[in-house]
């Protein structure tokens, strides 16, 4: 395919492939607005990782474990139903993409959220999924075997 810059009513450009409808944008002033409001792509690219990360079950529900209260690592592998390995390693991926910290008491380290931020998107996307009854009781593969 070969692609070129296209030039549409209002100044705006974007790129056209080959074979593809060279004016298609009807509200140019529309999608200036909305390109002068987003955000750098530095913090569009770190809510992505930070989504990321919450992405994955175990990791969802150690945040949300963590969103109740700070627990210690033998503690969240408790409540994950993890080793103590393997919620050492959700941890770390956590810690990495800055949504947990943690400080040591003695021999045990402590983790906590970050900030409110990610325990508000938690609380929230579980509270949907709890008010739409999407999945709730329902083993994975349920509904696909009952047609649904």
């Amino acid at each position: 395919m070969v692609a070129k810059k296209v030039e549409e009513r209002g100044g705006i450009e974007r790129v056209a492939n080959e074979g593809v409808c060279e004016v298609d944008l009807v509200h140019p002033a529309a999608v200036r607005r909305v390109r002068e409001s987003l955000p750098e792509e530095r913090a569009t690219r770190r809510a992505a990782e930070v989504f990321g990360v919450l992405a994955d079950p175990t990791r969802a529900r150690i945040v949300y474990a963590l969103s109740v209260e700070e627990l210690c690592v033998c503690d969240v592998a408790a409540v994950a139903g993890l080793s103590v390995s393997a919620a050492s390693h959700q941890l770390k991926r956590l810690r990495d993409s800055g949504v947990v910290d943690y400080h040591k008491e003695g021999r045990l380290a402590f983790y906590s959220l970050v900030d409110d931020h990610v325990r508000g998107l938690m609380e929230d996307g579980v509270a949907r999924v709890l008010a739409a009854g999407a999945g709730v009781g329902v083993p994975a593969g349920a509904n696909e075997a009952q047609g649904a």
